[in-house]
Order: C-alpha cells, then sequence, then structure tokens
C-alpha cells in the first residue's frame, strides 16, 4: 500500500486506486491463511484439553462427560400426527378432557352454607377432592398353637404377604418409593421414621432384596416372551457397579418390554448367554458351524468340532472339557479358537431353542450386538458427522452439506415405512450410494467417515426389507437412562441379591409401563394385596399389539 494514503480517496489517481486494492487483497489473503492456521490450532488445542479432562476426571473417580450434545436428526424430520392440535409458543391448544372418570368415589360430605332468611335452595355444586391418608398401622397377631397327639406343635400362619414383622403394603411403598421413584434407602428411611413407622435402614435394604423369586421368574418369563414374540428389539448398554467392581449393563426391550442384565463384561459372550436366558448351554449345530466358519475360526478346528459325537453340553465345565479333550485350549491364534467356538455354540444353542426367529436386533453398531439378522441405528449415524471438528471454512462447509443430505435420506425412510414399496426401496438403495459414493468432499476424515457407512449398507437399510423396525435405538437409550439415574443416585450394589433385585424390578416397571399396567397395582397383586387382578405380565407382551 501507498506509504501515505490521504484522508480522501477522491485525491488517488486510477492506478494507485489498484494499488491500493491489490495490497488491500493481498493483506487480507495473509490474514486469511492466518486464521485457518489459528482456527486449526484452536480446535486442536480443545481437543487436547478436552482429554486431558477427561483423564483428570479418571483419575478422581469422576463420572464420564455426558456424550456429545443430540444432533436433532429424529426431531427436525418428525411430522405432527393427524388431528394434533396447533401450537402457541411450544404448547398445544387442543383441550384436554377430564379425569374424573377415573376416579372411584369412596364418601360423599355435604356442607353446608350459611344463607341468610328468604334464600332459595339451588341445588349444589361438586368437586371432587383427592387425598393420600398415610400413617402407621399396627397389628398384633396371635397365632394359635397347639400340640398334636403325637407331640408336634402347629401354630397358625400368617399371610403370605408379612415378611419380618412388616406387612405387604409397607413393602409395596418401600418397592415403589426406591424402584419407579428412584428414592435412595436414606430418604426412604426418613420418610417411613417421619410418618411415625419403626423401620431401620438394614430393614429397608432386606424389604428391597427379600422374596424375589416371584419376580425373577416372571422377569425372566417376559424375557423369554418378547424375544420369541416381536418382530425386533434394541438393544444398549451403560456401565454399572458391582462389589466395588466395574461392569456393564446391558438393555434388552421392544415396545412391549424391557429387560436389564448386569455382568462384569459386555462381550459378545456375555449378550449371547443374556440372549439364552443367562444360561450357558452350548450347542454344535449346523447354525453353529456356520457362525464360527463365518468368524474364521481354522478349518482344523471346525473339522474336529463337525466331527465330535457330544454335540449338546448342558453346562460351561462340560463344554470346556469338551475343548480340552479337543485339542483347542491350548492354541494362541488370532482369532481365539475358544472365543469362537464358545460363540458359535452359544448362537447354535439359540437357533435350536427358537428363541429369536426372524427377530431383528437394532443396535448401536456396537461389536457385541452383530449377531443374527442386525440393523444399524441412524442417529448413531449421524452423531459420528456430527462429531467431526472442522478446522477451516471448506472442511465445515463439507460437514454441513453432508449432514443435510443424511437428514433428507432419513426423512426418505420415515416415509417410506408409512408406504412401503419394492420401487421405492430400490430407489433408496441407489440414492444411498450416490450420498455416500462421493469421492472427494475437501475433508479426508469426512471422506474415510462416508466410506465407512457405506460398508454398512446392509445394515443401515435394513428396513427396506423389514418397514416395521425402527430407525434408531432412542427406546433403548430412553431405559437405560432409568437405570443411570438409579446408578447416581444408589451407587452401586454390595451383593448378588442387591445387583438381582435392581435389575429385575426396573425391568418390570419399564415393561408395566409399556403394557399400560400400574406398577403400584402389580406390586400390590403379587404381593397378595386385595385390589385390581393383573394377569402374568409375559401373556400380556405375547398379546400386546405388533
Amino acid at each position: 500500500m501507498a506509504s501515505h494514503v490521504p484522508d480522501s480517496l477522491e485525491g488517488l489517481s486510477h492506478s494507485d486506486l489498484i494499488g491500493a486494492m491489490r495490497d488491500l487483497l493481498g493483506a487480507f489473503t495473509q490474514l486469511q491463511w492466518k486464521h485457518e492456521e489459528l482456527s486449526g490450532a484452536f480446535a486442536k488445542l480443545r481437543i487436547e484439553h478436552q482429554a486431558v479432562k477427561d483423564e483428570l476426571a479418571r483419575y478422581k473417580k469422576l463420572p464420564p462427560r455426558p456424550p456429545q450434545k443430540p444432533s436433532g436428526m429424529e426431531k427436525a424430520t418428525d411430522r405432527p400426527e393427524d388431528g394434533a392440535g396447533e401450537t402457541k409458543a411450544g404448547r398445544s391448544t387442543r383441550r384436554r378432557g377430564s379425569n374424573l372418570d377415573k376416579l372411584k368415589i369412596d364418601r360423599t360430605v355435604v356442607v353446608k352454607a350459611d344463607a341468610p332468611a328468604g334464600s332459595r335452595r339451588k341445588g349444589y355444586e361438586d368437586i371432587v377432592v383427592q387425598d393420600l391418608a398415610f400413617h402407621p398401622l399396627v397389628t398384633c397377631y396371635r397365632r394359635e398353637r397347639w400340640e398334636t397327639p403325637d407331640g408336634q406343635s402347629v401354630i397358625a400362619p400368617l399371610d403370605p404377604g408379612i415378611v419380618g414383622g412388616y406387612g405387604p403394603h409397607l413393602h409395596r411403598l418401600i418397592l415403589t418409593l426406591h424402584f419407579q421413584g428412584q428414592m435412595t434407602c436414606a430418604r426412604i428411611l426418613a420418610l417411613l421414621n417421619g410418618a411415625g413407622v419403626v423401620i431401620s435402614k438394614r430393614q429397608v435394604v432386606r424389604l428391597l432384596v427379600v422374596g424375589l423369586e416371584k419376580f425373577r421368574a416372571e422377569d425372566e418369563e417376559v424375557s423369554t416372551a418378547g424375544l420369541s414374540g416381536s418382530r425386533f428389539v434394541t438393544v444398549d448398554d451403560t456401565g454399572a457397579r458391582h462389589k466395588n467392581k466395574s461392569g456393564f449393563t446391558t438393555q434388552i426391550g421392544s415396545d412391549r418390554f424391557t429387560v436389564f442384565r448386569t455382568g462384569l463384561t459386555k462381550s459378545r459372550l456375555a449378550f449371547l448367554r443374556n440372549l439364552l436366558g443367562g444360561a450357558a448351554r452350548y450347542v454344535v449345530n449346523q447354525q453353529a458351524l456356520v457362525y464360527m466358519r463365518a468368524n474364521s475360526l481354522p478349518q482344523a478346528a471346525l473339522d474336529k468340532l463337525a466331527g465330535c459325537a457330544v454335540r449338546v453340553f448342558p453346562s460351561h465345565q462340560d463344554w470346556m472339557r469338551g475343548l480340552n479333550e479337543l485339542g483347542m485350549t491350548g492354541l494362541s491364534v488370532t482369532p481365539d479358537p475358544v472365543r469362537v467356538a464358545s460363540e458359535g455354540a452359544l448362537w447354535g444353542a439359540i437357533c435350536e431353542e427358537g428363541r429369536l426367529g426372524d427377530l431383528v436386533i437394532v443396535s448401536d453398531g456396537a461389536g457385541q450386538f452383530r449377531v443374527g439378522v442386525h440393523a444399524q441405528c441412524w442417529v448413531h449415524a449421524d452423531r459420528l458427522v456430527h462429531k467431526l471438528v472442522p478446522a477451516n471454512e471448506i472442511q465445515r462447509r463439507a460437514i454441513e452439506v453432508a449432514r443435510r443430505m443424511v437428514w433428507w435420506f432419513y426423512d426418505l425412510l420415515k416415509n417410506y415405512k408409512l408406504a412401503p414399496s419394492s420401487e421405492r426401496a430400490e430407489f433408496l438403495r441407489a440414492r444411498f450410494r450416490r450420498i455416500f459414493r462421493r469421492a472427494k468432499t475437501g475433508y479426508a476424515a469426512l471422506d474415510s467417515l462416508l466410506r465407512r457407512l457405506l460398508r454398512l449398507e446392509d445394515r443401515l437399510l435394513r428396513v427396506l426389507d423389514r418397514p416395521e423396525i425402527p430407525l434408531h435405538t432412542n427406546a433403548s437409550e430412553n431405559d437405560i437412562r432409568a437405570f443411570v439415574t438409579k446408578r447416581k443416585i444408589s451407587g452401586g450394589t454390595a451383593s448378588d441379591n442387591g445387583r438381582d433385585a435392581r435389575d429385575v424390578l426396573l425391568g418390570l416397571v419399564k415393561t408395566c409401563a409399556k403394557l399400560k399396567v400400574r406398577f403400584f397395582d402389580y406390586l400390590g397383586a403379587r404381593l397378595a394385596i386385595p385390589g385390581p387382578s393383573i394377569p402374568n405380565l409375559p401373556t400380556l407382551v405375547r398379546e400386546a399389539p405388533s
């Protein structure tokens, strides 16, 4: 730029103006390069800073940072349902109906008015008031004692719902507050003591974990009925603490049921055992051999298993003994032949029992869930694009274009689910390949991610063959949120009974909600409290509409 520039540009000649403009463009270009360089350095420092914060939190044993901000793809592509009222400031303007028809009037009280002389009666004005009577009821049971002619003692039995000196109503209240209300034992104890109930924290804990046999058996039946009777399940897992050790809890559910299972690992072996009902039963059949071959088990090991005289192993010890006799336990090769053979034999047992049928497993793409007919969550696929950190304007625009195309295609899939057809399916497959086969976007990380998603075509487009399955695992994340809340409030479990109580009762809470059954009434029916009769939940799961 010229060394001296007058206050007014009118005094400059045409050539001076051109020279000044060239100097300005050169300076602007240099500043733009510097800005992109600083933006890239800032993005790198932000990632390193977050890594340091995560490492510090791990050393302090703090909970991990929350996941990435929701992408918003599902909400953005939603459409208002037919008949939905208009909205005003985000609120529905549709009038709500009365809830009085859901109430049963227990008593009627006439309230008299102090009217002056000469007034005429004009009837009544009714108002329905709900209240709750919460106070301890102490009962002394005088149990008859008899002595038989042969010297034996006979004592009159107590009601089946009484546990350790506490009645079924108190038992139901404690279970409801802890598992559905997410209250800690200390707060339940303070509430009960404040109401006049004489009880200790140890007795509260005992009421939470005692007598679980009927609930555990029903929860296992719910799992079997849900897996065999559903067209799909969504799955997810999260961390858990048990006996001061880190573990994992797996959620399996659909629109009919939910079950939770906690173990030390979240491997595929653990997931297959959960699908098998927690049992360790191994079967070497055709489905097992196909699984082993697909997962690269050496041909020599396949021949040994195919020629084995014993095909059914009822326990883990029997299975390991059989593998040892075949000489497979001492091999140090990759992949581990014991692991692959065990997964295949568990899968063979699942297929032999017909536990899954044509069920589709919808997951976030984690390796342990990729068994059978598998579909992948689109929201998690979009989240991979959402998590990319651009370093300049070109990369930012490339990510924006990619996400816009993914969202547009996701909207097409939602429309397809409403009216599926073979012609529409072929059109969507061609569109999918056109979107994810783009060679150059200007962002190498995005190019690599698009190629990765292209390889997942069969899983991401499973909905074209099975339009009844969901496109995401939001239902599983919603179910497992209750478990995460329970973990944050109460921490881990110290006994196997406590772990089972947490898994079983939280699963039954979610199952009752999906079946439109009040959990309070369900507990009352199972604890022999007079009230509504609740059928067996597995029966309701089978009868629920698809």
